[in-house]
C-alpha cells in the first residue's frame, strides 16, 4: 500500500515543520494542539438548524438538530476521539455538524471526563449515562452510538453495557477504534512514523487511561476481549490502511460478524489515523462520512420506531 498523495503531503509538511508528536508535549500543550489541528483540517463548520449545550446526568452534552422539528427524531450519540486524554465537545463540533446534516438526525456530542485526571472506567460510565439520558427524552427516536478512535472504543463499550442494562440501540458506528489493550498486531508494529499517529501514540494514550495495565483486560476497556459479542447492535466499522489500530478494528469487525451481528467493514487504504474528521482537506474523509451517514439512515429506517414512548 502507498499513502494517499494528500496524506503524504500532510505528512511532509509536518516533517518540514519538525512537528512535535503530541506524546512529547505537556498535557496542556497536547490538548491545545489537538483541538487546533482538528479544527484546521475540518474547514468551516457546516450550519445546522440549532445547537444547544446542556447537561445529561452531570455530563455536558451538545445537541445538534438538522431541522426546526422538535418531535421524535433519530439520534446519533457521538463520542470524540483523543485517546481518552485529549478532546472536548468542541473537538467534535465539525464532525457532529456534518453527521447531523448527512444522516438527517439529531446528534448529541458527549463531554465525558478525560484521563489521566479521570482514569478508566470513568469515561465509559459518563458515555453510558449520557446515552441513557438521551433515551429518556421525548424527542429521541431510534438511537445509535458512534465515535472515532478512543470515541469508537467508548461507543463499543457502551453497546456492551447497553445490551445488558439498556437502552436499546439501533446501530454502532466505530471509526478506527481501539479494541484491545496490549494488542501485538502487524499494523501496530509497522506504524512507527514520527509524523503520523504511531504505536508510541497508542502506548501513551493507554498509559494515561488505565490506572493499572490489568484494567486493560476488562471488556469495557478492550471490547475485543468480551467473551460474548452476540446481541449487539449492527455495526459500521471504518479503518485506515496506515493506522496502528487498523488490525484490531478489523478483528473487532470479524468478532461481531462471527457472533451474528450484521457488520459492514470498510478500509480506506491510503489513509492514516485521524482522516475521518479531516474533510476540509481530504476528499476521502467526505466519502467516509457519507458512507457512515448512509449506514445510519438505513439503520434508523429499519429500527422499530420509538415515537409515542413516554419520556
Amino acid at each position: 500500500m502507498t499513502l494517499d498523495p494528500q496524506v503524504e503531503q500532510y505528512r511532509a509538511e509536518r516533517e518540514r515543520r519538525r512537528a512535535t508528536p503530541l506524546y512529547e508535549l505537556t498535557l496542556d500543550q497536547a490538548r491545545a494542539e489537538d483541538l487546533r489541528s482538528i479544527q484546521d483540517a475540518a474547514g468551516d463548520p457546516e450550519p445546522v438548524a440549532s445547537v444547544l449545550d446542556t447537561d445529561a446526568r452531570g455530563v455536558p452534552v451538545r445537541i445538534y438538530r438538522p431541522t426546526a422539528e422538535t418531535g421524535p427524531s433519530p439520534v446519533l450519540v457521538y463520542f470524540f476521539g483523543g485517546g481518552w486524554t485529549l478532546g472536548t465537545i468542541d473537538t467534535a463540533d465539525a464532525i457532529c455538524r456534518r453527521m447531523t446534516n448527512a444522516a438527517g438526525c439529531v446528534t448529541v456530542a458527549v463531554g465525558y471526563r478525560l484521563a489521566p485526571e479521570h482514569r478508566f472506567p470513568t469515561a465509559v460510565h459518563d458515555c453510558h449515562a449520557a446515552t441513557e439520558w438521551v433515551a429518556q427524552q421525548d424527542w429521541a427516536g431510534p438511537i445509535a452510538v458512534g465515535g472515532d478512535s478512543a470515541g469508537g472504543n467508548l461507543a463499543a463499550a457502551v453497546t456492551l453495557l447497553a445490551r445488558d442494562n439498556g437502552p436499546d440501540l439501533a446501530h454502532q458506528l466505530l471509526v478506527y477504534p481501539n479494541t484491545d489493550h496490549g494488542a501485538d498486531t502487524p499494523s501496530l508494529r509497522e506504524n512507527t512514523d514520527r509524523y503520523l499517529f504511531n504505536r508510541h501514540s497508542v502506548a501513551w494514550y493507554w498509559d494515561n487511561y488505565l490506572a493499572t495495565p490489568a484494567d486493560g483486560a476488562d471488556p469495557l476497556a478492550s471490547p475485543l476481549r468480551a467473551t460474548d459479542h452476540s446481541g449487539l447492535p449492527p455495526a459500521t466499522i471504518i479503518t485506515a490502511g496506515y493506522d496502528p489500530l487498523r488490525d484490531e478494528g478489523e478483528a473487532y469487525a470479524r468478532a461481531l460478524s462471527e457472533a451474528g451481528v450484521p457488520t459492514e467493514l470498510t478500509r480506506f487504504p491510503g489513509m492514516a489515523h485521524g482522516f475521518f474528521t479531516m474533510f476540509g482537506v481530504l476528499p476521502a474523509a467526505a466519502q467516509a462520512v457519507a458512507l457512515a451517514a448512509a449506514r445510519l439512515r438505513g439503520a434508523f429506517a429499519d429500527h422499530p420506531s420509538r415515537a409515542g414512548r413516554s419520556g
